[in-house]
């Protein structure tokens, strides 16, 4: 596939709506070879003191691809997702995971709460929610 087909991202959002210019001076500023990764979109959003969807959001305007995602779920070349479920699960994490998902689903914001709140890195909740079956949805970015 090709890269122009690959970014279409500002199609995701309407036609007419528009990012604040300060959000996105900030991003061209701080995108490097095209694409800006997870971590540093949120320092974005910090620094400005936005909500991190708005970084998202300069970011799909401006066709500049979000990659290295904090849970491993896109963005990793040459294989997109990094996360592998492990043979098993702590069974406090599992609780955790199950209590806070809905459906089926856990929100990127939640998988974020349970790894702070247990003391466990983010990649480490997105393999377990892996191997529980457990979808993560609603990025605090808007990829996904």
């Amino acid at each position: 596939m090709s890269k122009e087909k690959e970014m279409q991202f500002s199609k995701k959002h309407p036609a007419d709506k528009r990012p604040s210019s300060k959000v996105v001076q900030v991003v061209k500023k701080k995108a490097k070879g095209g694409e800006m990764a997870c971590a540093l979109a949120f320092e974005v959003a910090g620094e400005l003191g936005v909500d991190p969807k708005e970084v998202g959001f300069a970011l799909d305007y401006l066709e500049i691809p979000i990659v290295k995602c904090q849970l491993g779920l896109f963005g990793y070349k040459p294989q997109k997702k990094i996360i592998k479920a492990p043979d098993s699960v702590d069974p406090s994490l599992e609780e955790a995971i199950r209590k806070r998902s809905k459906d089926g689903k856990l929100s990127c914001k939640e998988a974020w709460a349970v790894a702070e709140s247990m003391g466990l890195g983010k990649l480490e909740v997105a393999s377990a929610c892996e191997a529980l079956g457990v979808k993560i949805s609603r990025c605090q970015l808007g990829a996904f």
